[in-house]
């Protein structure tokens, strides 16, 4: 065995381990680069050619399966906090205008402040809205269209 090949070994290693540890996906694409180095070096490839080819495995695995994998393994996650108020319905205690950047709302029996989601919003006392996204501390909401009766 050469010392190209225990340095790629170690490497696989280390990234095996850091992937054990984290499980976030974030070292996983790196031992495969190294299985593919260590390859080369029990070819004895040329050092740069080990190195090329660990940089591109690691970089192809992570462009073309990490989205797939993040999406595979967050399928079961449940929104939490802030995440899971969009959507939501609020009702408007402090009128919203974001030209004087004033407003706030209740949702889930918390007051968070807000801001209109078009530009030059205001929305009254006492209106339903909904909660299209967050900046910052800030609910961004919508007015939502009052139901007409037949």
């Amino acid at each position: 065995m050469n010392e190209y090949m225990i340095f790629w070994l170690i490497v696989l290693i280390v990234a095996i381990v850091v992937e054990m540890v984290s499980l976030g996906l974030t070292s996983i694409w790196f031992a495969g680069g190294a299985v593919v180095a260590v390859l080369a070096a029990a070819l004895n490839l040329p050092l740069f050619v080990q190195i090329i080819l660990f940089l591109a495995v690691s970089l192809l695995l992570l462009a073309f399966t990490r989205p797939m994998a993040v999406r595979y393994f967050n399928r079961e996650r449940i929104k939490t906090n802030v995440e899971s108020l969009v959507g939501r319905q609020a009702i408007v205690i402090s009128e919203i205008d974001n030209l004087q950047g004033i407003g706030q709302v209740t949702v889930g029996g918390q007051e968070w402040s807000a801001r209109g989601y078009a530009e030059e919003a205001r929305i009254p006392v006492g209106a339903v809205v909904r909660v299209n996204a967050v900046s910052g501390v800030k609910l961004i909401v919508s007015e939502e269209s009052p139901v007409k009766e037949v």
